[in-house]
């Protein structure tokens, strides 16, 4: 079964940075977008960025020229770097990606389990 690994998350003080990794394993034969969600308390999960295949970018207005997401498509693993973090930025960060497995002809969409991500003032 295919999945996404989350590493990264943790504790800093405003200003600070944490960089999250998602690796995805397991039979694939194919990875299509690949973005970070977060979540935080009282709020809807908002997409926070993705990036295609081709190394396309999407960023949410709050965190554009802070966080930069990449990709090393050899490792199937997509990154997050996050710069001078703020309060506002502590959420659950989520893992997002559309794979294809080996033997099947269409991609789903699988989540990663989510990751704490805590800025203190």
């Amino acid at each position: 079964q295919v999945q996404l690994v989350e590493s990264g998350g943790g504790l800093v003080q405003a200003g600070g940075s944490l960089r999250l990794s998602c690796a995805a394993s397991g039979s694939i034969s194919s990875i299509n977008l690949m973005g970070w969600y977060r979540q935080a308390p009282g709020k809807q999960r908002e997409l926070v960025a993705r990036i295609t295949s081709g190394g396309s970018t999407y960023y949410v207005d709050s965190v554009k020229g802070r966080f930069t997401i990449s990709r090393d498509n050899a490792k199937n693993t997509v990154y997050l770097q996050m710069n001078s973090l703020k309060p506002e930025d502590t959420a659950v960060y989520y893992c997002n990606a559309d794979m294809r497995g080996w033997g099947s002809n269409s991609f789903r969409n699988y989540w990663g389990q989510g990751t704490q991500v805590t800025v203190s003032p």
